[in-house]
């Protein structure tokens, strides 16, 4: 991943956040069968390797895992909060003009030699997890026991494991650290009165600009 160096984010358990804050990862392949990719939920577990280790599960029927099987590594992209960012909003537009258009966005990249997984208490333990992180905040949370065990049983049948131990990862924060402080600033306040997501975007161009109003 292209890193200038004020956009890089080395931090683990940031790096990490961003994942169990987004987790739908994109899976890509380079395996027998050509360049594949698929959008698939993961968690990732900090404690098991030294940069984390990914879990997921996907339909037998995707024959992806296949090329997981027969490749030596894989790349999972994680994509946070991403927006378009105008020129109009940076006060040096009107003292020369020299301004163009930008994307600010934030990602994490993860490599790792993947294992395909089969066995099904590991598979009964992903879905639980993946499950439960999902479902604890909400009202009245759902849990796997609640379904039929022969309905889960079935249903397990019917999916393969994915493991795997991130060997590099790379974490991208693009929030316009790049530009003038003035220009950060007219950045944070020139999104805060949007909609949702251009006030999450404020906030991290304020947080990582250092901007102090």
């Amino acid at each position: 991943m292209y890193q200038p160096p004020h956009f890089r984010e080395d931090r683990i358990e940031v790096q990490h956040g961003l994942i169990r804050s987004h987790p739908l990862g994109l899976l890509i392949t380079a395996g027998p069968g050509g360049l594949q990719a698929n959008a698939i939920p993961f968690l990732v577990y900090s404690d098991l390797s030294k940069h984390g280790t990914l879990r997921a599960h996907m339909a037998r029927g995707n024959p992806q895992w296949r090329e997981l099987a027969a490749v030596k590594e894989c790349l999972v992209v994680f994509q946070g909060p991403q927006l378009y960012i105008s020129p109009s909003l940076y006060p040096t537009k009107q003292e020369h003009g020299k301004v163009v258009p930008t994307w600010n966005y934030v990602t994490v990249h993860a490599w790792g030699a993947p294992r395909v997984v089969e066995d099904t208490a590991w598979l009964r333990r992903q879905i639980e997890d993946l499950t439960n992180q999902n479902e604890n905040a909400l009202p009245k949370p759902w849990k796997v026991d609640d379904a039929p065990e022969q309905y889960l049983a079935s249903q397990i049948k019917g999916i393969i494991g994915v493991e795997i131990p991130i060997t590099t990862i790379e974490g991208k924060w693009k929030v316009s650290q790049n530009r003038p402080e003035v220009d950060r600033a007219g950045v944070a306040a020139g999104l805060r009165d949007g909609g949702e997501q251009e006030a999450v975007m404020a906030v991290l161009v304020a947080e990582r600009g250092k901007l102090t109003n």
